[in-house]
């Protein structure tokens, strides 16, 4: 799959990590760094533009040693860029931890998946199908 992109920063493309991978990681395009002090969220710029084919989305996802090791993640995961999106991609990062993080300069902040929809079209119905698991959720499954 092709997917034209625009590079306006002075980073390389996103790419992957190895060949078995499906998130692509993408880079910080700041002058210099920004400080997130706890619970405090930024937007922060990618420098890519992208034209996405119509079928497709692209979905910005945390990266999970950032996550994991820092406390830092992407504010409304999975984000989504639609194909008809043609500004530039920035990503809505959070210091959920209890230590400021200093975002630098070409840091790899979140990935990039292309991900296959379908355009829905709605039936309205009185009724649903049975199903065993009927109108359970949140829990109702079990935890173990």
């Amino acid at each position: 799959m092709t997917v034209k992109v625009v590079n306006k920063g002075g980073n390389d493309l996103p790419g992957y990590a190895t060949l078995s991978s499906a998130g692509m990681d993408v880079r910080a395009n700041l002058n210099e760094p920004v400080s997130l002090a706890p619970l405090q969220r930024a937007m922060i710029p990618t420098g890519l533009f992208l034209e996405i084919p119509v079928g497709y989305e692209v979905q910005v996802r945390p990266r999970s040693g950032l996550a994991a090791k820092k406390g830092v993640t992407v504010l409304n995961t999975p984000g989504t860029i639609d194909a008809d999106y043609r500004g530039e991609v920035n990503v809505i990062l959070v210091n959920l931890s209890s230590e400021t993080f200093v975002v630098e300069p070409g840091e790899r902040i979140a990935q990039l998946v292309l991900a296959k929809h379908e355009v829905i079209e709605w039936e309205e119905v009185s009724e649903l199908g049975s199903t065993e698991r009927g109108e359970g959720g949140f829990g109702s499954t079990g935890v173990k």
